[in-house]
Formats: structure tokens, C-alpha cells, sequence
């Protein structure tokens, strides 16, 4: 390559470079100008004025106080005081004195009342030593009593001799216990065995022995009639010697 070419391309790049350079700064100038011309041309609104304020009412007109006049004194009229009285003491007593007493009298059983009670009623005293009105009568004592048995030992006497002829052939002994009921006319009418003696033959012959042989002396109410009545009773039996 010769050196007038290369000369010539080196003053082609430098015109180049020269008009880019012109190009891009031009374009910088015009571009800032454009953004002073948008800055410059914003409006800018102003606020609106604000409102007058209301005025104040005007203060009331002031009012005349009228002077005042005090009222005219009254002298009051003088009062004669009227003077305190004097007591004689000399002359007033006072005399203690008691009441009255209350009128009594004497009732018929020999009490003192007022006279203006009732007398009480008069009183007398029993045979049992009770004190009763004189209008009531005397409780009568009462004659009851419980059943007892009349002549024990004779009766229960020939209940034991009547021993059972099977008991006595088994040897059998002991003591029967029994609950009876004794009626008005002084019998056992009921009997059960409540304690046995071990022998059957011995248990029956002793409620028998008891319905048929044994006597009481009946229970009495409190009129003294006599009356049923259920009692305890045992009977014994031992083998004869």
C-alpha cells in the first residue's frame, strides 16, 4: 500500500470522528434544551384564596343599672318586759302519799284474792294421797297385775310324775321350756315349746301336763276383771332313782 492511500484513509477516519463528535453533541444541546423549555413552560395553579371569616356580632348595648335606695329604718317599739313571777315556797307542799290498795276478799277455802279475780276452786285430797277439786272425783287406784301360778309345786309335781313311758326306756331327761297362754278362768289354753329338752316325748308330755294340771291366778286389768294373758313357764324332768 502506498502512503498517499494511507494518508488518505487516516483523513477520512479523522473527518469521521469529527462529524460524530459534532453529531452527538449537537444532539446532548438539543435535548437539554428541550427539557429547559418543559421546565420553564409547567404552570404552576396558585391556591384559591381562603374565605373571609364571619365578623363577630356586635357586643349587646350596655344596660343601665338603676341606684338603689336602702328602705327606711322602723324603729322598733320598746317592749315593757313583764317581770318574773315569785313562788312562795313557804306555802306549796307537796305531799307524799300512797294508792289506794286493791280491794280483796276471801274466797270459801280460805284463799285471799283481789276482787276482781275469781276464787279458785277448792281442793281435797284423796285416799292416795293426790290432791283433786272438790267437783272432781278421786281416781280409783287401778287392781291390775300380771298372771301368777297358784299351788306350783303340787301341780308340777304330777306333771313330772306322768313321765313318758318311751322316754323313760331311752333314758330321756331334761328341762322343757314353754310359752303358754293363761285365760280368764286361771287354765292354760295354748302352748308351744320354745326351749326343747332333746326328747320329743318329754316336749309334748309337758304341754300336755301344763293344759291339763297347771292352775294360775289370772291377770286383772285395771277394774280388777280378769283377763288372757301370755307367760313363761318350764318343767323339769330327771329319771327316777
Amino acid at each position: 500500500m502506498s502512503s498517499n492511500r494511507v494518508i488518505a484513509i487516516v483523513i477520512v477516519a479523522l473527518i469521521h470522528i469529527a462529524l460524530g463528535y459534532l453529531l452527538v453533541t449537537g444532539l446532548a444541546i438539543s435535548a437539554v434544551k428541550e427539557v429547559v423549555e418543559r421546565v420553564t413552560t409547567v404552570d404552576v395553579e396558585e391556591p384559591p384564596p381562603p374565605e373571609p371569616e364571619d365578623e363577630p356580632p356586635p357586643p349587646p348595648p350596655e344596660q343601665e343599672v338603676p341606684e338603689f335606695t336602702p328602705p327606711p329604718v322602723v324603729p322598733q317599739p320598746k317592749l315593757n318586759p313583764k317581770p318574773n313571777p315569785v313562788f312562795d315556797r313557804t306555802t306549796t307542799q307537796i305531799t307524799d302519799r300512797e294508792p289506794d290498795p286493791l280491794p280483796t276478799k276471801t274466797c270459801p277455802g280460805g284463799q285471799t284474792v283481789f276482787a276482781s279475780m275469781a276464787c279458785p276452786e277448792a281442793t281435797k285430797t284423796c285416799p292416795n294421797g293426790s290432791t283433786v277439786a272438790v267437783s272432781a272425783s278421786c281416781p280409783v287406784p287401778s287392781k291390775a297385775r300380771g298372771v301368777s301360778p297358784d299351788n306350783l309345786n303340787r301341780w308340777a309335781a304330777r306333771i313330772q310324775g306322768d313321765y313318758p313311758s318311751s322316754a323313760l326306756r331311752r333314758e330321756e331327761q331334761g328341762t322343757v321350756t314353754m310359752r303358754i297362754t293363761v285365760g280368764a278362768n286361771g287354765r292354760v289354753e295354748a302352748c308351744s315349746v320354745t326351749g326343747s329338752s332333746g326328747s320329743s316325748a318329754l316336749d309334748q308330755a309337758a304341754c300336755r301336763g301344763m293344759q291339763r294340771y297347771a292352775r294360775y291366778n289370772p291377770a286383772l286389768n285395771a277394774a280388777g276383771d280378769p283377763i288372757s294373758e301370755t307367760t313363761s313357764q318350764s318343767i323339769r324332768y330327771v329319771l327316777p332313782d
